[in-house]
């Protein structure tokens, strides 16, 4: 099927100009904010989970329905792949039994970063699979790399890949990355060839838009 989807529009001309001081401000205050209770269990289940792997992890943060997760889960039958998503409604969508080797968790992105670090998880690998762009310029603290919990998210460690059909946003987490890491990430166009990771990859794909990934391979903090 056919999809026809906008590019991103955004009043921005260039990267933010606020990235570096939104990247400081995270580092000098660490994000304090009380673990939500629901995350905390949902958080608790998955280790339990995680450790009868015994199996290098792969992070799916932000999956969405959860085909992402079943697909990497495909692609790396060795690995242990943890589907995050906040969201009830997406999580619950039929798609097919689970690779044995997949879990889909219902958490709070910042909140499960955080327990994750403090439990010394380290993925192997740690995707952000189209995450939402916020593409206003007032909306820099809603995107990743604008946000508190940046730090943590890098300090877990592993390969992180980071997808996206707006270029300014992974240059803008590049700039961040290096910022907190001085590590520089790579960031290059990605052709599927038809094997998408997500429906959001089919459609912009399949819109004729450009996908981007960035590469960065980062230290267990």
């Amino acid at each position: 099927m056919q999809h026809t989807s906008r590019p991103v529009v955004s009043n921005q001309p260039g990267p933010h100009q606020d990235v570096a001081r939104r990247v400081a401000r995270a580092i000098e205050n660490p994000l304090r904010k009380p673990i939500a209770t629901h995350t905390l269990q949902a958080f608790e289940y998955a280790h339990t989970w995680l450790q009868t792997q015994q199996a290098p992890l792969i992070l799916d943060a932000g999956c969405g329905v959860g085909l992402s997760t079943r697909r990497l889960a495909e692609q790396f039958p060795s690995h242990a792949v943890i589907g995050v998503d906040r969201s009830e409604d997406r999580l619950s969508r039929d798609h097919g039994e689970l690779p044995a080797n997949a879990l889909l968790v219902r958490a709070d992105l910042v909140d499960f970063w955080r327990l994750a670090e403090q439990a010394n998880w380290a993925p192997e690998r740690h995707f952000l699979l189209y995450p939402n762009p916020y593409p206003k310029a007032a909306h820099l603290k809603m995107r990743w790399h604008g946000h508190p919990v940046f730090p943590t998210l890098l300090a877990l460690g592993g390969h992180l890949e980071v997808r996206s059909n707006w270029l300014l946003y992974v240059e803008e987490f590049a700039l961040a990355t290096a910022l907190v890491t001085g590590k520089q990430a790579t960031i290059a166009s990605l052709v599927p060839n038809g094997s998408y990771l997500t429906p959001f990859e089919a459609k912009y794909d399949q819109s004729g838009q450009t996908l981007w990934r960035l590469q960065i391979e980062l230290e267990r903090a």
